[in-house]
């Protein structure tokens, strides 16, 4: 895991506070269980050396994914990996994040948890 770098989304607004409790779990694979808190407003999942959660998966993208949060509610979005994202088994570019939502990266399966109190509070 490193904790250095990554993507940064195609359009920053001034930094907003991630509220603290939410985090991702992998499901199923070698980092199955390992759990890594959603700590910043922009979060790289990836294979390569500047992605926020390293993961050696060969079915991932080295900046695969990113989980942030914009202040309303976390979402994910895909960075143009090669194998695509999928949540929930729906195939997304970008999508708002709901707890115990299913995160699909290549064959990597996460989970993510978000506290009743910091859940999305856009409309539908």
């Amino acid at each position: 895991m490193v904790s250095s770098g990554g993507a940064e989304p195609a359009e920053r607004t001034d930094a907003v506070p991630v509220p603290s409790g939410a985090s991702v779990q992998v499901l199923r694979g070698f980092y199955e269980g390992l759990e890594v808190p959603v700590d910043r407003e922009w979060m790289v999942i990836g294979r390569g050396r500047s992605a926020d959660v390293m993961i050696a998966e060969p079915t991932i993208s080295r900046a695969h994914a990113a989980i942030g949060y914009d202040g309303a509610g976390f979402f994910m979005q895909d960075l143009g990996s090669t194998n695509g994202t999928r949540v929930n088994g729906d195939r997304l570019a970008r999508v708002d994040l709901s707890d115990g939502d299913e995160l699909q990266l290549g064959k990597l399966r996460l989970r993510i948890f978000i506290p009743p109190r910091n859940r999305n509070t856009r409309g539908a």
